[in-house]
């Protein structure tokens, strides 16, 4: 067997980003000496709304997580169910690296040897060009009564590991074992110690090739800018990856300098990496980047339209407590009023989404009250609408001016101080002298939604933190 204990593990989670969005189940199912010897699952309140899309995914609602214990409150149970064992799970860099996320925010290390069973079916049967976990249950014929929720998904990456071992000679095991679980060298255009000199430390890293200088500009091109609490175990992940995409794969050979930025944390990380990707559009970078089109909805006082949609882009920050929702694009938010309005039995004429005389499609199909057709008042209507906008609504900012969130790194003795004004990120400041300074400073504040997400989820992790300094320019 893998080893003589083994842990099948599968999450589900709020999103795809263990920087950002938080678990909402566990599952694991745990096999000592090749039989198993418990599986064991719960849920995960997140502490934040889970989106609709996930909830459609997975079937796990709002309501189901409530009252659920939060992942603090079972970091010490997971935690031992984990130690000492071989994890094993899926793409096992998402499902280790939101374990390991958790654990950090609670200021544990979460180091165990694991294994990808992307990686070993690629190794065992490489054949096949599709190893999603969909793909291997369908060509192996495997049983997966509850798929998308924790343990269903783990129990099955047991049962095709025992297919495996049923199908396959030791010989071959072990072969697909060690290429699946190899660590591959380095780019060949990139020095050993270029890896070496990166700290382990926080920070943004920046992927340089062989790009053209800016005309007008002495700064180079990056091909890939990202961030890490320990940059030197980030960048070395890129090149340890199974390069499943193609774009992985290039960005590993295009690769020929590794350049950074220390931190004193991962909230300088954040807002750095985000300020970066915009100002230098990195080609392989896709998340972050600017985009002008982001829009909210807000509620209108009259009419016969209940909302309206207005950009993000220069909206004043006072006005935010106001908005709901930050989209992509107008057809992105039209999207979401579609699903609000069949979860909820609102109108689509009501919502703007469908313009003309008579009933609107909802009602046809019996799925609106009949605000259109004068069934039922507007008042009662967007009493519904609000309620249902609730879990968009934009935050107001909660303090009276400015504030500092200070940072401190005790293996570096870095610290900073970073400002913020009506969820606008001011700058960072490296000393007292320069927090002074920059408290008294004149600022137009200019929103960024990737700014208000980080600020707004920093601010509840600090909550009643003595490292909140509440700025008065006025002093």
């Amino acid at each position: 067997m893998l080893a003589p204990s083994i842990v099948f593990v599968d999450l589900e989670t709020t999103g795809a980003n263990p920087a950002f969005d938080r678990v909402i189940e566990v599952g694991i199912v745990k096999v000592s000496d090749g039989q198993i010897e418990y599986e064991w699952s719960t849920l995960v309140d997140p502490g934040e709304s889970i989106p609709s899309l996930i909830q459609g995914f997975t079937g796990i609602s709002n309501e189901m997580v409530r009252g659920a214990p939060r992942f603090a409150d079972l970091a010490d149970e997971v935690f031992a169910r984990l130690e000492g064992s071989l994890f094993v799970a899926h793409n096992v860099r998402f499902d280790y690296g939101f374990l390991k996320n958790e654990f950090k925010r609670l200021g544990r290390e979460f180091q165990p040897r694991v294994l990808c069973t992307v990686k070993l079916s690629r190794a065992l049967y490489p054949e096949h060009h599709r190893h999603g976990l969909d793909a291997v249950i369908a060509r192996h014929g495997l049983s997966c009564a509850a798929r998308h929720r924790a343990l269903g998904d783990a129990r099955v990456l047991w049962d095709f590991v025992q297919l495996a071992y049923a199908e396959k000679s030791p010989e071959a095991i072990q072969a697909a074992l060690k290429k699946a679980m190899k660590t591959p060298s380095l780019p060949s255009g990139l020095e050993r110690s270029a890896l070496d000199m990166v700290p382990e430390a926080p920070g943004v890293y920046l992927f340089y090739g062989d790009s053209p200088r800016v005309s007008g500009n002495a700064d180079e091109l990056p091909l890939y800018i990202g961030k890490g609490v320990s940059m030197r175990a980030r960048v070395q992940a890129h090149f340890t990856a199974d390069h499943g995409s193609g774009r992985a794969l290039r960005l590993a050979q295009e690769v020929k300098r590794v350049d950074w930025i220390e931190t004193a944390g991962e909230l300088g990380a954040l807002l750095l990496e985000a300020r970066l990707i915009k100002e230098k559009s990195p080609i392989h970078n896709r998340r972050l980047r600017r985009n002008d089109d982001l829009c909210a909805l807000r509620l209108k006082e009259d009419g016969d339209v209940a909302l309206e949609v207005v950009p993000l882009a220069g909206i004043p920050a006072e006005e935010l407590g106001e908005l709901y929702g930050q989209f992509k694009s107008k057809r992105e938010a039209n999207n979401t009023l579609r699903e609000l309005a069949a979860e909820h039995g609102l109108c689509l004429k009501r919502l703007g989404l469908e313009q003309g005389k008579g009933p609107c499609f909802n009602h046809q199909i019996k799925r609106c009250k009949g605000v259109c057709v004068g069934k039922e008042s507007p008042q009662r209507h967007d009493l519904r609408l609000k309620t249902a906008l609730a879990v968009l609504k934009l935050r107001t900012w909660p303090f009276a001016g400015r504030i500092a969130l200070r940072e401190h790194h005790a293996q570096s003795e870095r610290c900073e101080w970073h400002l913020f004004e009506s969820w606008c990120y001011l700058g960072t400041a490296k000393s007292e002298a320069e927090l002074h300074e920059a408290a008294h400073a004149r600022c137009e504040p200019h929103f960024d939604l990737d700014t208000y997400r980080i600020l707004r989820r920093e601010l509840e992790k600090r909550a009643g933190s003595l490292d909140i300094l509440k700025l008065n320019r006025h002093d």
